[in-house]
């Protein structure tokens, strides 16, 4: 399960609608309870480093971004969660090329922008042997 504060939800929809027809992408930083359960307190976007002819559908968070969210994260105090993106004209479900570029253990987040205007919001998690996406209780 993956709590979100209304905050988070309302910037990763504006990102999404921003970032429209194009793909958004950014971090989520939290914690996780002794549960499994990770609790997002705040969301950062972060440029979406794909080729700009591939940005309608695919998203890239560059090495070096990810590194300084690290840092971020942690002089915070917290953990990177996971990360979000969106679905420019596409359901909220995790593309092949998701599965392909996720890593075990983290959220992913995806919001579907149907015609710039963001709809669904879900929360998957890869399995441990990356065959697929599982998806998560989102609540906000």
């Amino acid at each position: 399960m993956i709590h979100l504060t209304a905050a988070v939800e309302n910037l990763i929809r504006a990102e999404g609608e921003k970032a429209y027809p194009n793909e958004c992408c950014g971090f989520l930083f939290g914690s996780a309870n002794d549960d499994g359960r990770r609790n997002v307190t705040r969301a950062r976007p972060v440029k979406n480093a794909s080729e700009d002819a591939e940005r309608y559908h695919r998203f890239r968070i560059e090495p070096d971004a990810f590194l300084r969210a690290t840092r971020e994260a942690y002089a915070e105090g917290l953990d990177i969660a996971g990360f979000y993106h969106s679905h420019p004209d596409h359901p909220a479900v995790p593309s092949e090329y998701d599965r392909e570029q996720a890593l075990p253990c983290y959220s992913y987040i995806i919001v579907a922008v149907d015609n710039g205007v963001a709809g669904d919001l879900t929360s998957w998690e890869l399995s441990l042997d990356r065959g697929k996406f599982n998806r998560e209780l989102t609540e906000i």
